[in-house]
């Protein structure tokens, strides 16, 4: 709240009646104080504004290295520039301060000039006030001494926010700060983004909905699948019509089709972007499936007498060389081979006086020269570790020479001993392939060399009696239980199922140049659709329809 103004008439007392406010414009002392702090603001912030173009020139630059720190150096001209604006600023501030301390209107003024925030850096300027006596006359204020001292008091600065401070070389006041690590590039702040209500909650239902979806379009292709829809019909050997260009007429022609082959401007035969040029290709020449058979020289058989001439002259060599080291000393001379019939011979004397006991003697030596021969004859036997071998190398050997393939198709196979014979002889043979149980029809493909093959054929269509079944044991129920009712030997009833029906049909025999399996195994299909299925994994899917279509 504003005080009273003194009485004008200098030492009499006030008269109680308040006069009117002058205004800051009516004022010419007012109005040159303003603008005197106006412009010193204005200059103060001109040379800040130096200063930190000085800086961003100095951190565009470079700034020094950590070792040896120098202050930024500030050019000439904004140095002088910025000193002479701060000069002019101080000059017509004292003018103010010199016209405001004349008049009635002082203590006003002064009290105005105080509420005027100077700019940082500018130094407060001394009270140039004159002609004041210590009695308070018509220069000095008139109110109390406690509000003079609490008016004297620097006003107290508002709180705002803190700026960073520089010194006189326009260098920011901070030792932990690295100059080096700045940069002219403003950094754009980052939004807060907020996620709308419900927003994932519509994403699970989405994934869930998709998933279901999925589910659905498996179950509907399985539902196909085992619906075992009849692709055996005429759609099955339906051609499909040729195409508009063949793909090897495709770089001649410039239409993807043979209407414009009548024009020959349309042909590129003899153009230059022709494919067709004076050049011949030789391709790389391919040997022939059957020279990439393993084909053994067989040697030339003999008759029996040439066998036993040949025997002769080998053993007549063999007892040369052992007499030869016998002369020599190298081994010791064998005993005489006492038999029955020199036994009195060689013998003698011996056998005149104790006939008994040389009789036990040569017995007793033929018995030897027998186990001996027995021995011997076991030593030269395999193993059975080496007969597995033996037979899986000339397995390995058959099947060099030419791969085979044949697809049997049996009516039933109900009966576990049938089964079990199909499956043993393609494991003993070596073979791959599949055997497909259906209820209306079964399928046994085999691939393996021609022994095995001939073996297998002669089995399948000759040694198993087709018709024959019998109830299983406990352990084969046991096996069985899991088993559909079509596939075992006796009805819901337990009654024996009628087979005198049931046969085996060759369905296709040939030559294959690679096997389509790469195992043995057995699969159990319910539908056509699920037994295609598994034929079409090995690009054989035609063998059903053709087996289904074969009749004796």
């Amino acid at each position: 709240m504003g005080e009273k103004r003194p009485y004008p008439g200098g030492n009499g007392d006030a008269n109680g009646v308040k006069l009117a406010k002058t205004s800051a414009a009516a004022s010419p002392a007012g109005a040159g104080n303003m603008a005197a702090a106006k412009a010193m603001a204005l200059a103060r912030a001109k040379e800040i504004q130096a200063k930190m173009a000085a800086k961003r020139e100095l951190a565009s630059k470079g700034a020094p290295a950590a070792s040896s720190p120098a202050a930024p150096v500030l050019t000439e001209g904004t140095t002088a520039a910025a000193k002479l604006a701060a000069m002019k600023a101080r000059i017509a501030g004292l003018g103010a301060a010199k016209s405001s301390s004349v008049g009635p209107q002082s203590s006003s003024n002064a009290s105005t000039s105080k509420n005027v925030e100077k700019p940082s850096g500018v130094a407060p300027q001394p009270s140039r006030n004159t002609g004041t006596s210590k009695k308070l006359g018509p220069e000095g204020p008139r109110f109390a001494t406690t509000l003079g001292n609490r008016r004297s008091e620097p006003p107290v600065a508002e709180a705002g926010p803190i700026t960073p401070e520089f010194d006189e070389e326009g260098q920011r006041q901070n030792p932990y700060l690295d100059l080096k690590n700045l940069n002219n590039r403003d950094r754009m702040t980052r939004g807060l983004i907020f996620n709308q209500r419900g927003k994932y909650q519509d994403q699970a239902v989405k994934l869930r909905g998709q998933s279901r979806l999925e589910e659905i379009k498996n179950m509907l292709a399985k539902q196909a699948r085992r619906a075992g829809l009849d692709e055996n019909s005429e759609r099955g050997f339906l051609v499909k019509p040729p195409p508009d260009v063949e793909w090897w007429d495709e770089g001649i022609l410039e239409e993807k089709s043979y209407d414009c082959i009548d024009n020959p401007a349309k042909i590129k035969i003899e153009s230059p972007d022709s494919i067709i040029t004076i050049y011949v290709q030789h391709p790389v020449l391919l040997k022939a499936p059957q020279d990439k058979r393993l084909i053994e020289t067989k040697p030339m058989y003999l008759t029996s007498k040439e066998q036993a001439k040949l025997r002769r002259m080998r053993r007549a060599a063999d007892l040369k060389e052992h007499q030869a080291k016998i002369r020599l000393g190298l081994e010791p001379p064998p005993p005489p081979k006492v038999k029955r019939g020199n036994m009195m011979r060689v013998m003698g004397e011996q056998a005149i006086a104790d006939p008994t006991a040389v009789e036990m003697l040569v017995e007793s030596q033929i018995q030897q020269r027998h186990d001996n021969h027995l021995k011997a004859n076991d030593e030269r036997k395999l193993t059975k570790e080496e007969r597995l071998a033996k037979l899986a190398e000339n397995q390995k050997k058959d099947a060099q020479k030419a791969l085979y393939m044949c697809v049997f198709k049996v009516d039933t196979l109900a009966f576990g001993k049938h089964r079990y014979q199909i499956d043993i002889n393609a494991k003993q043979h070596d073979f791959t392939g599949v055997t497909i149980f259906h209820p209306h029809m079964n399928l046994v493909i085999v691939e393996g060399g021609s022994h095995g093959i001939q073996a297998f054929k002669k089995l399948m269509l000759h040694r198993i009696k087709w018709t024959e079944n019998d109830k299983p044991t406990e352990i084969q129920e046991e096996r069985q239980a899991e088993d559909p009712q079509w596939m075992k030997s006796v009805d819901v009833h337990g009654k024996l199922k009628d087979h005198s029906f049931n046969k085996c049909l060759l369905v296709f025999e040939g030559e294959l140049k690679e096997k389509a399996f790469r195992k043995w195994g057995s699969r159990i299909c319910e539908t056509d659709g699920e037994a295609k299925d598994v034929l079409s994994r090995n690009k054989l899917d035609s063998l059903w329809a053709l087996a289904k279509n074969t009749t004796e």
